[in-house]
């Protein structure tokens, strides 16, 4: 029975990693590590603070902004394997992504919860829809990047990465 549980673990780990296997952790993003048969091990839900980082058991504190889901899983081994545990089984997953922002010709502008997919034109639906000044096509979004930010001219079909600023500019007719 232990060997199906077991085995059953691994493949959802698999899978939700897999779900977000390109994407980097930053600040504002909830995530939940499990090690297998290790209660005081496993975190079920912690936030990334401004600083990126976790305190974590017998690890203390461990940056983790900027690190892809698969990237803390080795971490986390790597630190427990050996003086604590022979062979430790871990797994992180995303509860919460870090929210995105919109601003300019919105009726709500503001920071909304990221949703996989979502597009500029969704995002500008959550935010109440366009104002009768805005301009369906100048829109930008900026983006942090492992060199800084980027200010990416996009369209509402374009996609939308948590932590995005999307500002939606005022029509002149």
């Amino acid at each position: 029975m232990k060997w199906w549980i077991a085995c059953l673990w691994l493949v959802c780990s698999a899978v939700s990693a897999n779900d977000a296997a390109g994407y980097l952790l930053g600040p504002g993003d909830q995530i939940r590590i499990q090690v297998f048969g290790e209660p005081d091990l496993s975190i079920s839900e912690i936030r990334l603070g401004e600083s990126g980082s976790i305190s974590y058991p017998y690890l203390g504190q461990i940056r983790l902004s900027g690190l892809r889901l698969s990237q803390v899983e080795q971490l986390i081994h790597k630190g427990l394997k050996g003086d604590y545990l022979i062979n430790p089984s871990v797994s992180v997953s995303i509860v919460e992504y870090r929210p995105f922002f919109i601003n300019g010709e919105v009726r709500r502008p503001g920071g909304y919860p990221f949703q996989p997919g979502l597009t500029v034109r969704k995002a500008v639906a959550l935010a109440g829809g366009l104002t009768e000044r805005a301009s369906s096509r100048d829109i930008s979004l900026t983006r942090k990047t492992p060199n800084g930010e980027r200010i990416i001219e996009v369209s509402m079909a374009s996609e939308v990465q948590p932590g995005d600023s999307i500002y939606i500019e005022d029509s002149f007719f």
